[in-house]
Formats: structure tokens, sequence, C-alpha cells
């Protein structure tokens, strides 16, 4: 249905979560080196419960590598400087949504590589710094799964 790509993740079980999310909404998850943690890791297991078969996750070497892999896909890249908010855009199947680390988000230059109504953001208290980011997935995916019908689930 969607794609799901976190750029260079750092936390094990956030990464998990977001397995087991890609899992249960039919999207395709997509790592982007260098990862915070090894693919075997206990907290990361535990987190996607038994849904890493359930799941389609592909890893990438690079930000080029997810790139030539996700085609045309169209690009939503999600910051706390995005200049939309999330629930404005019309999502299709097969857009991508791309997360970047942890502790410091998406570069710049990425942010600025996609027109600006593809830079997306959620909503937060002012003065917040961000959401978490298997929380955050799990909103935008919720909500473009939402737009098309839940299309696939039941």
């Amino acid at each position: 249905m969607f794609h799901v790509v976190l750029y260079q993740p750092e936390i094990p079980p956030n990464a998990g979560n977001v397995i087991r999310l890609a899992a249960n909404t039919g999207s395709k998850l997509h790592l982007v080196k260098p990862l915070g943690f090894n693919l075997e890791d206990r907290q990361l297991a535990r987190a996607g419960l038994d849904y890493h078969d359930l799941a389609e996750v592909s890893v990438h070497e690079n930000w080029s590598a997810c790139l030539t892999s996700l085609g045309k896909s169209r690009l939503f890249l999600v910051s706390t400087r995005g200049a939309v908010r999330y629930d404005m855009p019309r999502y299709h199947a097969g857009d991508a949504f791309v997360f970047g680390p942890e502790t410091c988000g998406l570069p710049r230059e990425m942010l600025e590589s996609v027109p600006s109504e593809q830079r997306i953001r959620l909503p937060m208290m002012t003065g917040n710094r961000s959401l978490n980011l298997s929380n955050a997935v799990a909103i935008l995916v919720f909500e473009a799964w939402r737009q098309n019908g839940y299309a696939g689930g039941s």
C-alpha cells in the first residue's frame, strides 16, 4: 500500500514497532543505513514480536539506493520543519513517507530536495521538540490508509 522509510534509525524498539505497523497496514518498510542497531537486536525482535515474517522489509546501504528502490513513488518527508500539516495532502497507494533519525531528524539538504508541499509535519504543542518516531509513523500511515478506504484491511 505505502512505503515507510526510516532514514538512519537509531532506536531498536522504534524500528520493531514500525515493523509490526508495516505488517498490519500492508506497508513496505525501508531501513536506510547506517542503522543504530543490529537487525538481530533483542529489543528490535521484542518490539516487532512475531511480525517480522509478515512484514516486507528492505535494508538499503544509503539514501541513493533507497531512492532507486522506491522508483517513481511520491515522497513525503516528515519533519517538525515541514511546511504542510500531515492531514492536508491527498495520499495515494505507493506514496513513500520518509522519517529521520530520532535524535536529529532529516538533514536540511534532504528536506530541500522535495517541493515544500511534500514536507509534512504533525502538529504538537508549542515548544515541544518531537513525537516518538514509531508513534509519528503510525499517525501518518493510518491517515493515509484512512484516505484510501483502508484498502486490504478488515
